[in-house]
């Protein structure tokens, strides 16, 4: 019959700790990105339309936005969602482009 002893505290508490360390450096090794507006292009209503709906800004604020490009629309997000703004911004006909934040 074999011995079943459970590890001991010491080594499962270093096992958590390694454990955690690892998944602390994969969630922030992804750095924020930053959605820019470079041009709205000729349907400028529509990209006001876009902001408004996806930032929730005021239709005023929106409008500031589109009038003194680049203009950073989301800032401080992930990679995805920065490049799923921008992607909605070049359907409306806009000009836009993600960076990444330092």
């Amino acid at each position: 019959m074999r011995d079943r002893r459970l590890p001991s505290t010491g080594a499962v508490r270093g096992h958590l700790l390694s454990a955690v360390s690892e998944s602390f450096l994969l969630i922030c090794d992804d750095q924020p990105h930053a959605a820019v507006l470079t041009d709205p292009g000729p349907r400028a209503i529509e990209v006001v339309k876009l902001l408004r709906r996806r930032t929730g800004h005021s239709l005023w604020h929106c409008k500031s936005l589109i009038s003194q490009p680049p203009a950073t629309i989301l800032e401080n997000v992930p990679e995805e969602v920065a490049t799923a703004m921008v992607a909605e911004l070049r359907g409306a006909g806009a000009g836009a482009h993600v960076e990444a934040n330092q």
